[in-house]
């Protein structure tokens, strides 16, 4: 059974018949993990071992594991800072920020894999305008060119972990204030100057080759009236055919208060395909995923599961004793625990 579309959650520290059933979907193609997953160690490890033993292909799976305030599993995992304390260094020491991006995507992407996740919805793309309510310190910097250095850092430590990139939030989310998990961000700014500021780290990362993105659920109104991820125009038009992305298309959550623009779920999911991306996310609503997989009528091209099929992770995964037995990963430990210490205080 090939991957389908859409990506769902499960409900604990391990599957319930119900959802094994949802798993079992041919709509179904990956999980994503949240903290109400994670126990300990063994029993993330033992939760990601059954997700994959459902079907072949096995469902990919991610989390959102960026660092900072977002980062799902912690106790046994390590603290990554929030990706602003590298845009701090990277003011006064571009090319050490850059060595420590590397070295906490290494650590995020080896240690997830570690536990049988094969990839996490990061980086943050945005630009840090100082405003956002959601994006706040997510965000590497305001300056394009320090997000792209950083990012592309990050990505090239990631990839060493065996993990693929996800660039986020697309075309940026950082200028509105409002959090489009609660109400709908309106960016009323004209397209050029997104495109000037905002899309430049995309661009940049896009010729890098970022293998995944994910659209803002955010309406840029005088760009298209429909919020970025369920717009042709900025998928298709922009992203793939003006920036040359060909990777894969992940919608943001369709159960966020900014989705509910598309209707009702199965009207999401299909504008959100429709409109370019090669798999949608639908989280926390155990009803409407049942809702979803009922009504939802989508057969996933050649192209989409080429796409997704690369997003698995790479490499066979070294274990926790394994890595914490290279002198290189606990000197890069090290290292990014300095990060975000200021006065003695660590990063909060």
């Amino acid at each position: 059974m090939s991957l389908g579309p859409v990506m769902l959650d499960v409900v604990g520290t391990e599957l319930t018949d119900d959802d094994i059933r949802r798993l079992k979907h041919p709509l179904v193609g990956g999980v994503i993990l949240f903290k109400r997953n994670y126990e300990n160690n063994a029993q993330l490890k033992a939760l990601t071992a059954s997700i994959h033993a459902v079907r072949q292909p096995p469902l990919l799976i991610a989390v959102d594991h960026e660092g900072g305030r977002v980062q799902r599993f912690r106790e046994g995992f390590t603290k990554i800072p929030p990706m602003r304390e590298f845009g701090k260094i990277w003011d006064k020491n571009p090319k050490k920020a850059k060595e420590l991006a590397v070295e906490a995507g290494w650590i995020l992407a080896a240690e997830l894999r570690a536990h049988g996740v094969d990839f996490s919805f990061t980086p943050v793309l945005d630009m840090d305008y100082g405003d956002s309510l959601v994006i706040g310190d997510r965000a590497f910097h305001l300056n394009p060119q320090a997000i792209s250095d950083l990012a592309f850092a990050l990505m090239q430590g990631l990839k060493k972990g065996g993990m693929s990139a996800v660039g986020k939030h697309f075309p940026g989310h950082g200028f509105v204030v409002a959090d489009s998990h609660v109400s709908m961000p309106v960016d009323e700014r004209e397209f050029d100057q997104i495109a000037q500021h905002d899309m430049q780290p995309f661009r940049m990362l896009i010729d890098d080759g970022i293998q995944a993105i994910m659209p803002a659920h955010v309406i840029y109104p005088k760009v298209d009236s429909k919020p970025a991820g369920f717009s042709p125009r900025w998928l298709q038009k922009i992203l793939r055919e003006r920036l040359g992305f060909n990777g894969v298309i992940f919608s943001d959550d369709l159960s966020m208060e900014a989705a509910t623009a598309g209707g009702d779920v199965t009207a999401r999911a299909l504008a959100a395909l429709n409109a370019g991306c090669d798999m949608v996310l639908l989280c926390n609503q155990p009803a409407m995923a049942d809702e979803l997989l009922a009504n939802l009528n989508w057969t996933i091209s050649a192209q989409s599961l080429s796409r997704l099929a690369r997003m698995h992770g790479h490499k066979h995964p070294l274990t926790m004793d394994a890595l914490h037995e290279s002198a290189d990963f606990v000197r890069a430990l090290h290292q990014v625990a300095q990060v975000g210490i200021v006065e003695g205080e660590l990063f909060a």
